[in-house]
């Protein structure tokens, strides 16, 4: 027989099998394992015989197996969310991006095959995956992440294995038929949910909902149904935000969908009824800069937005439901429910949590959802431990190897990273397992894991290539924080020098105040100098928050970023710790030269940096300013009232690069109209919307008695 055509009996054994899968509402994994081409010509045969009304080809275009099959890279994956597949066909010898394949995977329905073409199994290990590339990954002689895929695929049953031209045929499992036949239709703990979100928006205010779910269990259908059903019964305006557009197509369907021909127009992001009710998007930057009126707000994926905005929005509005993806691919909202829930009992002590378990798409006994949940851990937990056990002298803190770790000690401890940060995926996961620049540490009471700092080494690069980087001629994947401040700081120093750079660091909840974070750093630290390292250092979106912990640890911040993060709108903060003598020479250096540049740029780079951080941040930085006696006459003038604020300003600017100044000012009730109206800049008009003032006269009366006492009480000028 012709390797790679199948016969009319395996056709038949394969569309029967399908059957059976849509019957029974599962899904599997079949893993074509050997040579391309063979595993090409065997799935040019097979498709055509499958229902594959809906598929998707990821590699290239002229090697597509089925004409039917939509071709797609996976950098374009993003676009099919929301919608289904019922074969996904993913040629892995093109790479394989974590995040991608487990995306991609959330789409396929019941009945849904995904086929893999890789090499075999035990060939994983040292397999030169193309997607490696762009992850620094490349020249690695091995992979651990991908060797513990290959051991999880060779222990499930479930996983169908085909090797083209290489064995007999398949021995498809035979699937009992069901009782009753699966179908998608709104499930019991769904319908609930939507009647819960119903009675939160037409009932009293300041009750927040807070909705936790997996993927696939119709979340965003419930909040678009729910939106809808509001529009129905007199709600006239919904404000939906999200940290994307993109996060809310499902939603916004869902409501179009069942308002029908009550709707009198409709886009992607809004929709207006006949009766004149509204429901439309907005991103959270905008939400909160024109606050426009709403009955209702819903915020979808909110574990990817700070805790400080979602407070924003939460006391912005009367009624307000957060919802959150528990587990999944991009990240999960465990740590946001940890984070969040403390400023809800404060604010609104009488929120409610809902949550759905169980799945739309495919029934409870799917195969293929569990094994992508250990592939990538999308499901790993942090451990649970009762606080009164944890005490900080029963906390031992050690350095570990991720690879060398059991998988149950290596759930806890990407759960913990998880939780802490929204954005870890299963990417990290592989970046963490694989690259031999990683250092960690464990912080742990007993067997339980209560802390983890992931490091990676970064620098190290000739004289001559760190200049090229400094000039911009030059860019190298890795190095985020060493290029940085190379590129953007002009100190090709940064380059060269050796940092170790603190990527991740988690704490459990119940640890915390146990000081188990500087614990870490401060191991962390002695390794840096234990290995002749230059500086640790770290690059993170700024708050004052973490600007106080990592100041605790010995950090100081040497360089601020100039674009605002999308979701947060927080500006990139990098910090640094000296630890031999040139990296404490670098450090010096970069301090002293964001120092000189801060006056400046505060106003025009950085307008909306939050008072209290540019403040705090203000008082980090050496001084660079002594004042004359012109000066002092000046402020002495402004003080008493005889000399106007736009005159006073460039000694009012230059007095807070004094000494001692920025502290003083920091316990001072005038600290935040002194940092918009003097170090911001901001217009009066602006400064009495914010609320610091009444208007020009009574601002400017109060910066002059903040003068006064400045100059009776403050430091020496």
């Amino acid at each position: 027989m012709t390797p790679g055509v199948l016969t009319a009996e395996e056709l038949d054994a394969w569309q029967s099998f399908q059957r059976g899968l849509m019957l029974r509402g599962e899904r599997r994994l079949v893993l074509v394992e050997g040579e391309r081409a063979p595993a090409l010509s065997w799935l040019s045969h097979l498709l055509p015989a499958l229902a594959a009304e809906s598929g998707v080809w990821v590699g290239p275009d002229t090697d597509r197996p089925f004409e039917a099959l939509t071709p797609m890279a996976p950098k374009q994956i993003r676009q099919w969310l929301g919608r289904e597949s019922s074969v996904v066909v993913w040629d892995g010898w093109q790479g394989n991006p974590p995040d991608a394949f487990a995306a991609l995977s959330g789409t396929l329905k019941a009945g849904g095959l995904l086929f893999w073409l890789m090499p075999p199994l035990d060939q994983w290990s040292n397999f030169p995956d193309p997607d490696y590339a762009r992850t620094g990954l490349d020249d690695l002689p091995e992979h651990p992440f991908a060797a513990r895929m290959a051991d999880l695929l060779a222990a499930d049953s479930e996983v169908i294995r085909v090797k083209p031209g290489q064995s007999a045929s398949v021995h498809l499992p035979l699937l009992a038929e069901p009782d009753q036949p699966f179908s998608v239709q709104t499930t019991d703990d769904q319908r609930a949910l939507i009647d819960r979100l119903v009675q939160f928006g037409l009932g009293r205010r300041r009750r927040p909902v807070v909705v936790t779910a997996d993927r696939g269990r119709g979340k965003s259908a419930a909040l678009g149904l729910a939106a809808a059903e509001m529009l129905r019964q007199g709600r006239r305006q919904i404000l939906v935000t999200a940290p994307s557009r993109d996060n809310v197509a499902t939603l916004f369907r869902h409501a179009r969908d069942s308002l029908g021909d009550d709707i009198l127009t409709a886009s992607e992001s809004a929709l207006e009824t006949r009766a004149g009710g509204r429901l439309r998007f907005l991103a959270v930057r905008d939400l909160l800069a024109e606050k426009p009126e709403a009955e209702v707000v819903l915020v979808d994926e909110a574990a990817a937005l700070p805790a400080a905005l979602l407070k924003q929005i939460l006391m912005g509005w009367p009624r307000v439901a957060f919802s959150s993806t528990v587990h999944g691919y991009e990240g999960a909202g465990r740590g946001f429910a940890i984070r969040f829930r403390q400023v809800l009992d404060r604010e609104t002590p009488h929120w409610q949590a809902l949550t759905l378990s169980a799945p739309i798409r495919w029934s409870t006994t799917d195969a293929l959802e569990p094994l992508i949940s250990r592939l990538f851990l999308l499901a790993a937990d942090s451990p649970e431990l009762a606080p009164e056990a944890v005490d900080a002298a029963d906390v031992i803190i050690e350095p570990i190897v991720p690879r060398q770790l059991d998988d149950q000690q290596l759930s806890e401890a990407f759960g913990l990273l998880v939780d802490a940060h929204y954005r870890t995926t299963p990417a990290d996961l592989r970046q963490w397992l694989d690259a031999t620049a990683a250092r960690s540490w464990r912080a742990r009471v007993g067997d339980t894991t209560v802390g983890i700092l992931w490091g990676v080494i970064e620098g190290g690069l000739s004289p001559e290539l760190a200049e090229q980087i400094t000039l911009g001629q030059r860019r190298l994947r890795g190095h985020l924080l060493s290029q940085s401040l190379a590129s953007h700081s002009g100190f090709p120093e940064a380059a060269s020098q050796q940092c170790l750079r603190v990527t991740r660091i988690a704490v459990a909840d119940h640890a915390r105040r146990l000081g188990v974070g500087r614990g870490l750093v401060a191991k962390a630290r002695q390794a840096v100098l234990q290995e002749g390292l230059d500086t640790l250092g770290t690059s993170f979106g700024g708050s004052e928050e973490l600007l106080q912990f990592w100041r605790a640890s010995g950090l100081v911040p040497v360089r601020q970023g100039l674009n605002q993060e999308a979701t947060s709108g927080e500006y990139p903060l990098q910090m640094l710790n000296g630890c031999s003598a040139a990296g404490q020479h670098l450090v010096e250096r970069l301090q002293q030269r964001l120092a000189e540049h801060w006056p400046t740029l505060l106003p025009l780079a950085w307008p909306a940096l939050n008072l209290r951080l540019a403040a705090a941040l203000s008082a980090e930085l050496p001084a660079t300013s002594c004042l004359s006696d012109d000066d002092r006459r000046d402020l002495h003038s402004f003080a008493h009232g005889h000399r106007g604020f736009l005159l006073s300003l460039p000694v009012l600017r230059k007095t807070c690069a004094v000494q001692g100044v920025p502290l003083w000012l920091q316990t001072q009730d005038e600290l935040l109209l002194w940092v918009a109206a003097v170090q911001q800049q901001k217009s009066w008009p602006t400064l009495q919307g914010q609320g610091l003032c009444l208007g020009q006269r009574d601002g400017e009366d109060r910066l002059r008695a903040l003068v006064r006492q400045l100059l009776q009480n403050g430091p020496e000028l």
